[in-house]
């Protein structure tokens, strides 16, 4: 149920001239949970037309090239390692279509799902005798459970355990895509679940640095309706600042203790974005004083620097450029039964929620 307040503001937007076609508005959702909340919502189907909610590189799966992919794959067919990993990347291609981490297991790669790194550190203390490697994937979000996995296992004094760090953190890619020309985006919807581990400080670059509207939201279809109210108001005023929707999680601090296992564990690496290419400083790698928990260092892994050329357009997808359903592969070649990409198969990805939900250009 909308609050009386959002539903006048939709209304008032409708008979104004903010509905013109002469006066289009798109904002970006960075986080992949808000895209599938939009859309299971139909929230892009009640708002003015001129109104256009972009999804941007907010799905850690989506924003994992697949050359770094490849890497994985290779990982998990040595014989002495057990991959532990989050649901979403079982079936997430390398550069060889229906090369998935599903389909080396139904092959006999030791392929475990789990729900916690801490459930990845109990494996390799109940079965000393195999390599477990974690797959370390995700943003801010993510990160202190991981770095929190490999405090466990130093204290626990684990042989068997390493993290295969594959983590991102969210403002070098948002400047990276700010710093491109054809960046055609008016403000952002933060993602809610970042924001609760760096805080709202964290977000303060956004109007400060690039005068862009920004407001931190929730993911219940009233927050996201707010937090759109809320941009709108401040383009139509003319008053870029960032606004915290999402008071009830995230404080202004953010989350002190997550932030300081972080830092003790992890450090700013380079890091390839599907899409968006090497980004300085954009990952968090392992500190060299736990590196006996890193698996490129046990297993001599060497990533790529370059995404390799593939058919799978999710690279612009989640740089805003282009909506799924303007893939000539979206619903044909790319379903979710046989996906090319990992938009299509990540219970984040733009194009899965598309395909689910209906898509915006239906």
């Amino acid at each position: 149920m909308l609050s009386e307040n959002c539903t006048a503001d939709i209304k008032k937007w409708q008979s104004s001239g903010m509905q013109s076609s002469d006066v289009p508005v798109n904002l970006m959702e960075v986080c992949g949970t808000h895209t599938m909340a939009i859309a299971k919502a139909g929230i892009k189907r009640i708002l003015p037309k001129n109104i256009r909610l972009l999804s941007g590189p907010g799905c850690p799966v989506c924003v994992t090239p697949a050359g770094v992919i490849d890497e994985v794959l290779r990982l998990s067919s040595r014989e002495e390692v057990t991959i532990a990993t989050y649901g979403d990347m079982l079936r997430v291609p390398g550069t060889a279509r229906g090369d998935t981490l599903a389909a080396r297991k139904a092959l006999g790669a030791k392929v475990v799902v789990v729900y916690s790194p801490v459930d990845a550190v109990s494996i390799a203390e109940n079965n000393p005798a195999k390599e477990i490697v974690f797959l370390g994937i995700g943003f801010e979000t993510t990160a202190p459970g991981t770095a929190a996995a490999v405090l466990l296992a130093k204290e626990r004094k684990l042989k068997n355990f390493t993290v295969l760090p594959l983590l991102k953190t969210v403002e070098p890619a948002l400047r990276t895509l700010m710093a491109d020309p054809a960046f055609n985006v008016q403000g952002f919807l933060c993602p809610g679940h970042v924001a609760s581990i760096i805080g709202e400080e964290g977000f303060r670059y956004l109007p400060e640095e690039f005068g862009m509207p920004a407001v931190i939201s929730g993911f219940e279809p009233e927050d996201i309706l707010l937090s759109v109210r809320n941009l709108m108001r401040q383009i139509r005023n003319g008053e870029p600042r960032l606004e915290n929707e999402y008071r009830r999680a995230v404080a202004p601090e953010g989350n002190p203790k997550a932030l300081a296992v972080m830092r003790k564990c992890l450090e700013p690496c380079h890091a390839l974005w599907r899409g968006l290419g090497l980004i300085p400083d954009s990952g968090l790698g392992i500190r060299s004083e736990y590196e006996e928990y890193n698996a490129v260092k046990r297993f001599q892994i060497v990533f790529p620097e370059q995404e390799p050329e593939t058919a799978c357009r999710c690279g612009d997808v989640i740089q805003g450029k282009l909506d799924p359903a303007h893939c000539p592969l979206f619903g044909t070649a790319c379903t979710p039964d046989d996906p090319v990409g990992p938009c299509m198969v990540s219970g984040e990805g733009a194009c899965a929620a598309a395909m689910k939900y209906g898509s915006e250009e239906e």
